[in-house]
């Protein structure tokens, strides 16, 4: 990387002073990675709870004298002016401490999110967007909005669709071609052939009907070993029907690659996403085009792979992936001869990246943002695509939407309609919201369907973004 040359070289200012509302999990981790950053300061946390903004400080090393509760922007500014690191329950207040250079907005609820990004660029201050939830319904027009206010709105690093973008213009900027791209979901299934097994490997609870482990039996494991040469879509389908009972990607997975695919210009082959459980060695056979063995008809494929594999192997831990070619045959038997995996014919090799370090690694989008006044996305981030939500069972009405951790509703990435009757809802402009009418299982939810909130942050930036790109 060469970042650090950046920084020496071109850099605005010396030290970076962020905020962070939100201080969850991923929160929490940008927190506790401040004291082992150079250029860094992260001034002052934000939550709904004084005593969590505290902790992550707490767990960052720093308390005592070295943290104070403040409750005005005047009071958080004057003391992060004597060194200390300010906690608060005021989320709004981030935005209005002068020091402050990037908001970084994480508190995984879109309605608060787009409040407070909007607040925040309209003060002049960068905005590292990490709620997937609010940059999925109303990203492109708050970049648009940062641009023209002379501030950044970024993805992060970290967050896998944040790295997937990177990791596209990477391939763009060196020439090669993308077939697909994708994430890996969190979740791995681990066969263990001489037990007869699979077992997902997951930090994430197990809920009924889903089970942690499956047997496999007779002619079973026959598709569960490599994928024959010309046998992608057969082999995929029938992984999907043995490991059924085991945990499905879910709506925050498609959510990352709607973000992702509304930068990049990649699109889903099908709604719902193939997220086929592959091999890494079969990623480049079965996410190819069909003329040379895979399943996508055409190039430039967003998707999902769950990491297949053996217990002694290690997996995608979570990462991202391209699978690619040269278009130049020289260039292309070097590609795929000096060490990428191929598929069959050598027409296309995976290029992955086996972890993501969540707020650990988001450090790097709050220095370029806060040092260079650059983003880590790419230029062009437009609304092709939303969210939507299917009801997963009957829907009263009344009845609370609830978030993409919800068993309530699936999801399906389709293109981009502006807000109208009839036209199927961004997924989280429901988030929280009542439905208006009783909705069968099965049902896309249209706005119609709907109460809108009085007042919406994010409705209205919905509203703007659909005159603004869609009208």
């Amino acid at each position: 990387m060469i970042y650090h040359h950046l920084y020496e070289k071109f850099a605005k200012k010396d030290r970076v002073f962020a905020g962070v509302i939100g201080a969850g999990n991923y929160g929490t981790a940008i927190v506790t990675q401040e004291p082992h950053t150079p250029r860094l300061t992260v001034a002052a946390v934000a939550d709904i709870t004084a005593d969590a903004a505290r902790k992550a400080y707490e767990q960052a090393g720093i308390d005592g004298d070295g943290i104070v509760y403040c409750s005005t922007a005047e009071q958080a500014q004057a003391e992060i002016e004597k060194g200390r690191h300010v906690y608060t329950d005021q989320c709004e207040m981030i935005a209005r401490i002068p020091i402050i250079d990037v908001v970084c907005e994480s508190t995984g609820i879109p309605e608060a999110s787009a409040r407070y990004a909007l607040d925040s660029i309209r003060r002049g201050k960068h905005v590292a967007m990490i709620t997937k939830d609010c940059d999925a319904s109303v990203g492109p027009i708050l970049k648009k909005l940062a641009d023209e206010h002379g501030v950044v709105y970024t993805p992060v690093d970290g967050d896998q669709h944040g790295l997937l973008i990177q990791m596209y213009e990477w391939a763009k900027s060196v020439g090669l071609s993308v077939i697909a791209g994708g994430k890996a979901t969190d979740g791995e299934f681990v066969y263990d052939e001489q037990r007869g097994t699979v077992t997902i490997k997951t930090d994430k609870k197990i809920h009924p009907p889903y089970v942690e482990t499956i047997s496999v039996t007779g002619e079973e494991r026959k598709y569960l070993g490599m994928i024959p040469k010309g046998k992608a879509a057969e082999y995929i389908a029938k992984r999907a029907e043995i490991l059924s009972r085991l945990p499905q990607p879910g709506s925050y997975d498609l959510c990352e690659m709607t973000v992702a695919a509304n930068y990049t210009g990649l699109r889903p082959a099908v709604s719902t996403l193939v997220h086929a459980p592959l091999r890494i060695t079969e990623i480049p056979i079965a996410y190819c085009e069909t003329v040379n063995g895979g399943v996508f008809s055409e190039r430039g494929i967003i998707d999902l792979a769950t990491c297949l594999r053996a217990p002694e192997e290690s997996g995608l831990g979570g990462g991202v992936f391209l699978v690619v070619r040269c278009d130049n045959a020289y260039s292309n038997h070097v590609l795929t001869t000096k060490g990428q995996i191929a598929n069959y014919d050598n027409t296309a090799a995976v290029i992955y990246r086996p972890y993501h370090l969540c707020g650990v690694e988001t450090s790097a989008t709050i220095l370029v943002a806060g040092l260079l006044g650059l983003n880590t996305g790419s230029d062009t981030y437009l609304p092709r695509f939303d969210l939507v939500k299917v009801a997963a069972r009957d829907i009263e009405a009344g009845e609370v939407f609830g978030n993409d951790h919800s068993h309530q509703l699936t999801a399906r990435i389709v293109p981009a309609r502006p807000i109208a009757p009839g036209n199927h809802a961004s997924a989280h402009l429901l988030t929280g919201n009542r439905a208006r009418v009783d909705i069968p299982a099965g049902t896309t939810i249209t706005y119609d369907m709907v109460e809108e909130p009085a007042g919406s942050t994010i409705w209205e930036l919905r509203r703007l973004q659909d005159k603004t790109f869609l009208a």
